[in-house]
């Protein structure tokens, strides 16, 4: 396989934009209908978010050495949108045939049989790991809603307890499903495992968010919904004791967050923590209380609140990273960051521009990851996880 010239195809059917998924979505459909159910109702939202990672990751298979593990828990993953070994070749030739037709004159037989090749490894690696992890773990875990907060209008704190146990590493992400939504929302769990096997989730209803508006405004204690095997490992902890952190939360971003914390306790590894929590106004720092409650009980947790409008400095936005960089010299630190893409990106950039090093900044990222038969979008606007 020519890496190169699979980078330079994709690239240049990638030129033409929305175009793309809707001649995929229409050649898969018509051609395996069967596979129309794996989809939302609504298709407004998928728009270009499966092409676009299949086209980033088969494009990019001469790293395939790196992208083993995420492929891995790709594979299990899939398994809750009943994706079968059948439905590899499906994908595959719709995808064949839309670069076929957008790449015009630039297609030949040894690019398409690149491109064949290099999806080929891909669904080998993914079909592989869902079969073996058939033989440990479900699809999915149906939960039920033991608690159900609204902490501010559209933000709720939601316990759930697993039917079976639902193993998991703090900062990791978990696909969340209300039984009446055909769709599903990624959430990083605000607690590290519990002896009770419970996860609390914090949801903000997003705007056209069918799963976070139901898990806000129409779920209740009671009710049981779907969850899905974790992935990710961006935001995982570093082994014990390798440094000190820096913890940098907005909005919703706070859970993962708090997950961490948790565990760093639980350690006791003796890491001095200074955690930077930021929201829009005094009134969305929604679980203060449980903020409180840890930093008084653990002297090596040093907490600061930074809210992003002070009425008394109208205009004026305050974010958290500036009074991050302010306050100290943290570049002995692995730093974690957690909120929207625009508060991450921020962060991301003026730390960089502060001379912190990539190796030690850790985050979901400011753009898209592919979870499912959708990219996922990280973050919400409004600092929080879908």
């Amino acid at each position: 396989m020519d890496a190169a010239r699979l980078k330079q195809s994709w690239s240049l059917v990638a030129g033409h934009g929305d175009q793309v998924p809707l001649y995929f979505y229409s050649t898969l459909f018509l051609a395996h209908p069967e596979t129309r159910q794996m989809f939302g109702t609504n298709m407004a939202g998928q728009r270009d978010r499966l092409v676009s990672a299949l086209g980033h990751i088969v494009s990019h298979v001469d790293q395939v050495d790196r992208l083993v593990g995420f492929l891995q828990q790709l594979g299990a993953d899939h398994r809750k949108f009943a994706v079968r070994a059948e439905h590899y070749p499906a994908v595959g030739g719709a995808l064949l045939e839309t670069l076929r037709h957008f790449s015009g004159a630039a297609w030949s037989e040894e690019l398409a049989a690149d491109w064949a090749a290099a999806y080929g490894l891909v669904a080998q690696v993914m079909t592989e790991a869902a079969q073996a992890a058939e033989a440990h773990s479900p699809p999915w875990w149906v939960a039920e809603v033991l608690a159900h907060e609204r902490r501010t209008f559209d933000v709720a704190v939601v316990t759930v307890r697993p039917q079976y146990l639902l193993p998991f590493t703090p900062g990791q992400s978990i696909g969340v499903s209300h039984p009446a939504v055909r769709s599903w929302r990624y959430y990083s769990p605000a607690n590290a495992p519990r002896p009770d096997g419970t996860v609390e989730l914090h949801v903000r209803a997003a705007p056209g968010g069918a799963v976070s508006s139901r898990l806000v405004y129409g779920c209740a204690a009671g009710d049981q919904i779907h969850l899905a095997a974790p992935v990710g490992d961006r935001l995982t902890l570093r082994p014990a004791g390798s440094s000190d952190l820096l913890l940098l939360a907005g909005g919703t971003g706070w859970a993962p967050v708090k997950a961490l914390v948790e565990q760093v306790a639980a350690e006791g590894s003796g890491r001095q923590v200074d955690l930077y929590v930021g929201a829009r106004s005094r009134t969305e720092f929604y679980d203060s209380e449980a903020i409180d409650k840890v930093a008084a009980s653990h002297p090596w947790l040093r907490v600061s609140y930074v809210t992003g409008s002070d009425p008394r400095r109208p205009g004026e936005v305050a974010r958290v990273v500036d009074r991050v960089l302010a306050d100290g010299d943290w570049r002995s630190r692995h730093v974690y960051v957690c909120g929207s893409d625009e508060m991450v990106g921020h962060s991301v950039a003026a730390l960089t521009g502060a001379g912190y090093q990539p190796g030690q900044l850790h985050h979901e990222g400011f753009g898209k990851h592919w979870y499912g038969p959708t990219w996922r979008t990280v973050t919400t606007p409004d600092g929080g996880f879908r």
